[in-house]
């Protein structure tokens, strides 16, 4: 059983547009609602997108029509889709179960710095 790894960060310009992918084991996915969470120096990790199972989706509000999370049980793997990104969109994303999970184990993310 092994833990989520993310990929996909980088740097862009704002308006700019990455895709950050999570790998997971089956025994990690299978059934559960997976999340996307970011986190800047000094502050907490937040909640950013999670997706269910079956698909049904929610986001943070700083988000929404930017970004699209989705998921490929077949594959394992979980997508987001961020597009029209800002300088405050600057974090280390990470994926994770959703937060009813309250996960307390996390890999090192990827980064994604936006600016000019």
């Amino acid at each position: 059983q092994g833990h989520p790894v993310e990929s996909g960060g980088g740097a862009v310009q704002p308006g700019g547009s990455l895709t950050l992918s999570c790998a997971a084991s089956e025994s990690w996915l299978i059934f559960r609602p997976m999340a996307w969470y970011r986190q800047t120096p000094g502050n907490q990790r937040e909640f950013v997108a999670d997706i269910t199972h079956a698909g049904r989706t929610k986001y943070e509000d700083s988000v929404k029509g930017r970004f699209t999370i989705s998921r490929d049980n077949a594959k394992n793997t979980v997508i987001l889709q961020m597009n029209n990104l800002q300088p405050e969109d600057t974090a280390t994303y990470y994926c994770n179960l959703s937060p009813e999970y309250q996960p307390d184990s996390w890999g090192p993310g990827t980064q994604v710095t936006v600016s000019s």
